[in-house]
C-alpha cells in the first residue's frame, strides 16, 4: 500500500512539474507598449554618454557603486557583447557580411557606448591566418591573423567613440559554456594529461591576456579587462577565494602594462554569485580598478530553493539579486556590470517573466549593464542567433520589447 501511494505522489509531482515547465513555454504576446516602440524610429543615441564626449575625462575609475571619469562624473556602461573571436572561427562575427566601420556605427547609432569583446586562449594560441570568404566585407584585413584582425575590429569601436571591455571568454575556440571541465576556469593543467585539447597554466592564462592588452596599451577608449567568463570549477566547485587569488595576480600583471585600466572579476556559479566579495574583496596594488560583474539568465538560480528565474514573482527575484551581487551596489560598495544577460526576441512565458523581473530591478538600480548579443548568426554552422539586436544584414536593429527596455536603461537616473 505504502509503494502504492509513493507512486501516486511521484507521479502527480511529475506531472505537475510537467505542466509547470509547459506555461513557461508558451508564448508571450508584447504589451502595447512595446508595439509601439517597434512602429517608431529608433531613438537617438544619449552622445554625451560616450566616452568621446567633452564632458568625460580619462581615465576612468571604480568610486563606490559607480565607474566614475577623472573628475568623478559616472560613466554608465551601457554595453553589448560583438563575440565570435572566442568561437571556432577565431574572429568576431558579421565581418563576412558588414564592414567593421559600419557595424561599429551601427552600435553607436543603437545607443550603446561600450561594448564587451570576448576571445579565447586558443585564438591566442594558434593566432591562425584568418580565411578569406570569413572577410568579404573587409577586403582590407585579408591575409591577416586573427589576432590582427580582433585588433581591427576593437580599433574601429574605438574610433567611434565606444569604450571596449576585452573579454577572456573560454580556453577552448568553441560556444560557451557547457559541461567541459577544461573550460571551467581559468586554468586546467590541474586535469590529467591528454584530456584538454587547449591544455594551460595560470601563468599562460596571464600571457595570453599579455599579449592581446599589449596592443591596446595605448588606446585609451579600450578601458578594461574582463578577466574569465563564468567561472565554475567542474559542476560549481570554484572556490570564490581562488578566483579571487587568481584574479589579483593577473590584474596586477595587466595593471603593470597600463595602470588605467579597469579590471573586470566576474561571479562564480557561471558569473551569478558574488557574495564572496563581502567577506574576501578582490585586492589589487593600484587601488579603484576593480569593477565587478554578474551574468543573470531566465536559467540562472537552478538548483537553488527559488527556483530558476524564469519561475520567480518580483519579490523572489529580487531578494536573489540582493544576496548574490546587488548588495554590491544598492550598499555603494563596489561597482557591479551586468556583463551579460539576455532573451529571443520572441519569448515564452518563461523567459518574458524573466526579462521583466531583471529589467524593472535593473532599472530601479540605475544599473551598469551588457546585453548578451548584438550577432545575428553563431559562428558555427551560420545557426540563427535568437537573442540577436540586428538583422541578418548586422546594419537593421531588431525593435522590439528588448531595446525598448534598454533605450529607457540607458537613460534610467538614480532614485
Amino acid at each position: 500500500m505504502f509503494l502504492i501511494l509513493l507512486g501516486v505522489l511521484l507521479g502527480a509531482v511529475i506531472v505537475h512539474l510537467y505542466r509547470s515547465e509547459s506555461l513557461l513555454s508558451i508564448p508571450w504576446i508584447p504589451d502595447a507598449s512595446a508595439r509601439l516602440f517597434a512602429q517608431r524610429p529608433l531613438p537617438a543615441p544619449l552622445d554625451d554618454s560616450f566616452l568621446s564626449s567633452p564632458k568625460f575625462t580619462l581615465p576612468l575609475r571604480a568610486k563606490g557603486r559607480d565607474v566614475v571619469d577623472a573628475n568623478g562624473r559616472r560613466f554608465k556602461l551601457a554595453s553589448v557583447n560583438w563575440y565570435g573571436a572566442s568561437d571556432e572561427l577565431f574572429i568576431p562575427g558579421g565581418l563576412d557580411v558588414r564592414h567593421r566601420d559600419d557595424i561599429a556605427r551601427t552600435v553607436r547609432r543603437m545607443g550603446f557606448n561600450s561594448v564587451r569583446m570576448p576571445y579565447s586562449d586558443e585564438m591566442v594560441v594558434a593566432n591562425p591566418v584568418v580565411l578569406p570568404h570569413l572577410l568579404t566585407a573587409n577586403p582590407d584585413l585579408a591575409g591577416l591573423r586573427a589576432m590582427d584582425v580582433f585588433q581591427a575590429v576593437v580599433e574601429a569601436l574605438t574610433a567611434q567613440g565606444i569604450a571596449v571591455v576585452v573579454n577572456n571568454h573560454i580556453t577552448t575556440s568553441t560556444w560557451c559554456c557547457g559541461a567541459d571541465p577544461c573550460d571551467a576556469g581559468w586554468a586546467n593543467d590541474h586535469l590529467p594529461g591528454g584530456m584538454c585539447r587547449v591544455r594551460q597554466t595560470e601563468d599562460e592564462w596571464i600571457e595570453h591576456w599579455e599579449a592581446v592588452m599589449g596592443r591596446f596599451a595605448n588606446n585609451s577608449l579600450v578601458v578594461g579587462a574582463d578577466l574569465r567568463n563564468e567561472v565554475r570549477g567542474v559542476w560549481g566547485t570554484m572556490k570564490w577565494d581562488r578566483w579571487a587569488t587568481a584574479a589579483e595576480r593577473a590584474g596586477n600583471r595587466l595593471l603593470k602594462m597600463n595602470p588605467h585600466w579597469l579590471i573586470v572579476v566576474g561571479g562564480t556559479e557561471s558569473g551569478n554569485d558574488l557574495t564572496g566579495v563581502a567577506q574576501r574583496p578582490v585586492v589589487l596594488d593600484v587601488p579603484h580598478r576593480v569593477v565587478y560583474s554578474a551574468h543573470v539568465y531566465s536559467w540562472s538560480g537552478w538548483g537553488s530553493l527559488g527556483g530558476r528565474y524564469a519561475k520567480r514573482t518580483y519579490p523572489s527575484f529580487v531578494a536573489s539579486m540582493r544576496k548574490n551581487w546587488a548588495y554590491l551596489v544598492e550598499g555603494n560598495v563596489a561597482p557591479v556590470w551586468i556583463g551579460e544577460f539576455g532573451a529571443p526576441a520572441h519569448p515564452g512565458q518563461g523567459d518574458a517573466n524573466y526579462w521583466k523581473n531583471l529589467l524593472r530591478y535593473l532599472k530601479a538600480i540605475d544599473a551598469d549593464f551588457g546585453y548578451w548579443a548584438i550577432n545575428p548568426r553563431k559562428p558555427k554552422d551560420d545557426e540563427k542567433e535568437t537573442y540577436s539586436l540586428v538583422e541578418d544584414d548586422w546594419a537593421t536593429p531588431v525593435l522590439d520589447y528588448r531595446m525598448k527596455d534598454m533605450t529607457e536603461l540607458m537613460r534610467a537616473r538614480r532614485r
